[in-house]
C-alpha cells in the first residue's frame, strides 16, 4: 500500500490530517487540508495537533478549512494494493516436493562479480537474471 502520511511531531504516530507551511515574509503560518504530495517545507499534522497550533507572538495563523479536519479517502492505489493482497492470500498453496527433490531443485552458483553472484535456473538450467 502507498505509505500513510504520519503526523511530524515527534513520536506522534496518528494519520495526518492537515498541512501546515509558513509564509515567513508575511509572519503568517497556513494551516489547510491535507496537501496531495508531501513537500519538503510543510508539515503535516494530526487532528489534535492542527486544533492545538499557535503560532509565535507577532504571527498570525490562517484556517483554510476552519473547523474537522478528517482523514482522506483511500486512494485508487491503496484500493488496488488492497486487493492485490486479497488475491494473493486467496491463492492455493503450492504443492508440497519429495524430500529428496530439494537436491534436484537446489541453485548452483554459475559466476560471480563483486558482491553479485549469477545463479542457475533450477528447473529450465539457464542463468537466472
Amino acid at each position: 500500500m502507498s505509505g500513510v502520511r504520519r503526523c511530524s511531531r515527534t513520536a506522534c504516530q496518528r494519520v495526518a490530517v492537515a498541512t501546515l507551511t509558513y509564509v515567513y515574509s508575511d509572519s503568517t503560518a497556513v494551516l489547510g487540508p491535507l496537501a496531495t504530495y508531501a513537500e519538503p517545507h510543510c508539515y503535516d499534522l494530526c487532528a489534535v495537533h492542527a486544533e492545538r497550533l499557535t503560532a509565535p507572538r507577532g504571527w498570525e495563523v490562517v484556517r483554510l478549512s476552519p473547523g474537522e479536519f478528517a482523514p482522506p479517502p483511500p486512494s485508487h492505489d491503496d484500493l488496488l494494493a488492497l486487493a492485490d493482497a486479497v488475491r494473493e492470500a486467496a491463492r492455493p498453496a503450492p504443492a508440497e516436493l519429495p524430500p529428496d527433490a530439494d537436491a534436484e531443485l537446489s541453485t548452483v552458483e554459475v559466476g560471480r562479480r563483486g558482491h553479485l553472484r549469477v545463479l542457475r535456473d533450477p528447473i529450465l538450467g539457464e542463468p537466472l537474471t
